[in-house]
């Protein structure tokens, strides 16, 4: 238990750093020491040596862009870790139920028809909602393993909702709406505002506090349906709880981020190698790794070359390697 604090405190203070960093990070040339200033400027009443295009862009741009992407990163991460956990597959992912597919297809045609980028939030995220409610309706139904129909019914509506938004691409403008479309899916957080991280926070805190809260019944998955029931359990209704705060959080992340893949799935398995399978631990540890990854890869996507990289990129070619790893070891990593 030791071991496991000090590696929660440790990648606390490496998240704070990082944060610090990024605010000093950017094209606009403002300077750390600088930077710092301008934050506290409101506390310290500081003498101002800086101008208002300065406090524009620490302000209104990148301490958004940072706070979203801690957000998502968070998310992705925590619904990666409580899936792989509810499953009992080192495999799953957030977009195991088809959330990603969904939020596509609904970001797709919102922007087809047209609509503010509110409202291509909103609408991507009703879909993503929609499509995991008809998948669990659906698996619910078919015979056999509800875990695996779940997984199984996943498979197919994501591809169903591809063929839709491959479909929307086809018939999209190509000189505006295609490549607006295509921009999305390779995911960015780019154009973030004050007003957007606020409007959406509150909805991915729905999903955490309660993963958070019930993080040490998940552990009581991994024993089995007889198991889970005489440690007073009902597996059915902590599953279908832990499902819809996991896809809660998928979906919001996915609205307003655009499709960033892998970092569900690389996170939480990180973390388990530091930590444990405890979800008690596992579940805090991943929320923070996957805060202090996706902060890291959103600092290289806007810093690393003139034009900026979509982070749906970088995010792959990172955790691209991590999954044929995993695959030449036979992917047999723990999951409880």
């Amino acid at each position: 238990m030791k071991r496991q604090l000090r590696v929660l405190i440790l990648l606390w203070a490496l998240l704070l750093a990082l944060v610090f960093l990024s605010i000093a990070l950017g094209r606009y040339g403002v300077g750390m020491v600088r930077s710092y200033k301008i934050l506290t400027d409101p506390i310290f009443h500081w003498e101002p040596t800086w101008d208002a295009n300065m406090v524009t862009s620490i302000w209104n741009l990148r301490l958004p862009r940072i706070l979203m992407a801690c957000l998502v990163g968070t998310c992705l991460s925590g619904a990666g870790a409580a899936y792989q956990g509810v499953f009992q597959n080192p495999m799953a992912s957030p977009d195991v139920l088809g959330a990603s597919s969904g939020a596509a297809m609904g970001a797709a045609i919102a922007i087809l028809l047209g609509l503010t980028h509110n409202a291509i939030t909103l609408v991507s995220f009703l879909c993503a909602i929609g499509t995991v409610a008809l998948v669990y309706a659906v698996g619910r139904r078919a015979p056999g393993s509800r875990i695996l129909n779940l997984v199984l019914c996943g498979m197919v509506i994501s591809s169903l909702c591809s063929a839709g938004t491959s479909y929307v691409k086809l018939v999209a403008d190509p000189n505006n709406q295609l490549p607006a479309i295509t921009y999305w899916l390779l995911g960015s957080l780019n154009g973030t505002t004050t007003n957007e991280v606020w409007r959406i926070a509150p909805v991915m805190a729905l999903g955490m506090i309660p993963l958070v809260l019930l993080r040490w019944k998940i552990n009581l998955l991994t024993l089995g349906e007889e198991e889970a029931r005489a440690l007073g359990v009902h597996p059915g209704r902590l599953r279908l709880l832990v499902v819809l705060c996991a896809t809660l959080m998928t979906a919001a992340s996915i609205a307003v981020s655009g499709m960033i893949g892998w970092v569900g799935l690389v996170m939480p398995h990180l973390c388990r190698r530091l930590v444990g399978s405890n979800f008690r631990a596992l579940l805090p540890a991943s929320m923070v790794a996957g805060a202090l990854f996706l902060l890291l890869v959103d600092d290289l996507s806007r810093n690393l070359l003139a034009v900026e990289i979509p982070i749906g990129i970088l995010t792959a070619v990172l955790g691209a390697p991590f999954f044929l790893v995993l695959l030449l070891r036979g992917g047999r990593d723990d999951v409880c």
